[in-house]
């Protein structure tokens, strides 16, 4: 049986992205998981039929730990004499790929999804765009998640042109139509519960609180909306980087009608209850949650950058301005809050189309007919 290894920093990444994935190809291959897995991750049987490795992969540059981390792969990686290597997430790329190579490795696939650096400037955005690159050059199979992400990648001189595929339509992963749908009981009960009218129009956003997300654009742009009292904000996702009170600040006389929830397991109850999805990031490799939003219904206003132009089809599955013009964000947002016959039109569209490209189903098979190639079972 030909031996599959999923090497991932975070057992969250692999949790979140790759469980569907791996637990497909463990009907067939003998599959590996290698993670900086806790003691949770250890007990609880979520990938069943899977072995998991616990290696203290870190998410940031300890070059004492990532060495010892390199190490630890390639020793696993010669003792186990896996057909296929596959990474996700940056520093584990970059770890897996060199020790993949270094121990002989025939099949050593990374799968771009997303690009830090993108954003930076200086020392911080060579070192990272470099450690890109030694990925790119260790690895013999690269993916992305989304055909603007490859180009923006070969646009950078990260990948040779036809270096790297993307899989079906993007996305890593697909959405879970079982989870994310409209359910109006649902959207009822959560609208009482944070005390949300029940005929205001709902503006959401999920992610993490950091200015790369445009959250501190999106709080501009809800204080110069008109008629706000008819408006509401929900924000729901962890303060990362202590921006929580610059944020309510901005938001000015309107911070009334702003509620933050802080981190969930039930994103999904949040876009039942919205009427309208906000992601007016710089920087996204994808966007996946803009996918699972739509499969609730939600329009989507995002920012007009690479990644999501591949999750929104403009003018119909959403709205999209220029990134960092608070202006516009704040023009489209208005214009979807003052329609309903609009956002229920753009907002049907997108569900269909998450139905039709994007359902997790639908992603995952697209990934065991690569594998089924690559290995030579089809």
């Amino acid at each position: 049986m030909k031996k599959i290894c999923f090497v991932a920093a975070s057992s969250l990444s692999l949790r979140v992205f790759m469980r569907n994935h791996i637990l497909r190809l463990a009907e067939t291959y003998d599959v590996t998981a290698v993670a900086n897995f806790n003691e949770e991750d250890m007990a609880v049987d979520w990938l069943p039929g899977v072995l998991l490795v616990s290696i203290p992969i870190s998410r940031q540059i300890n070059l004492g730990a990532d060495f010892l981390a390199l190490v630890d792969l390639m020793r696993l990686f010669s003792r186990e004499k896996f057909d296929v290597v596959h990474s996700v997430t940056p520093k584990a790329g970059l770890l897996a790929m060199l020790a993949g190579r270094l121990a002989g490795v025939t099949h050593r696939i990374h799968c771009f999804t997303g690009q830090v650096w993108a954003t930076k400037k200086g020392i911080g955005r060579f070192l990272l765009k470099v450690a890109d690159r030694v990925i790119a050059a260790n690895a013999n199979h690269i993916l992305t998640d989304s055909l603007s992400q490859r180009t923006f990648l070969e646009n950078e001189h990260v990948l040779n042109k036809s270096q790297a595929i993307v899989l079906g339509n993007g996305s890593i992963s697909g959405v879970n139509l079982d989870r994310f749908k409209p359910d109006l009981d649902i959207r009822t009960r959560t609208r009482a519960e944070w005390g949300l009218p029940s005929n205001a129009c709902v503006l959401l956003f999920v992610g993490r609180l950091n200015r790369d997300k445009g959250i501190l654009d999106l709080a501009r742009a809800f204080a110069s909306l008109p008629r706000a009292e008819d408006f509401w904000l929900v924000v729901v996702g962890p303060d990362e980087t202590g921006i929580g009170y610059e944020f309510e600040k901005l938001c000015g006389k309107h911070l009334s009608h702003v509620r933050r929830i802080g981190f969930t397991a039930s994103p999904e109850h949040a876009m039942m209850a919205a009427d309208v999805f906000v992601l007016p990031s710089y920087r996204e490799g994808f966007g996946s949650v803009i996918i699972e939003a739509a499969a609730c219904g939600l329009p989507a206003v995002v920012s007009r950058i690479y990644g999501l132009t591949d999750a929104v089809e403009e003018d119909v599955t959403g709205l999209m301005h220029p990134p960092g013009d608070v202006a516009a964000l704040c023009d489209c947002l208005q214009r979807l809050c003052e329609n309903r016959e609009l956002r229920l039109h753009i907002g049907n569209e997108a569900r269909v189309r998450a139905q039709e490209l994007f359902s997790m189903h639908v992603v995952t098979a697209a990934l065991v007919v690569y594998y089924d190639k690559l290995l030579g079972l089809n």
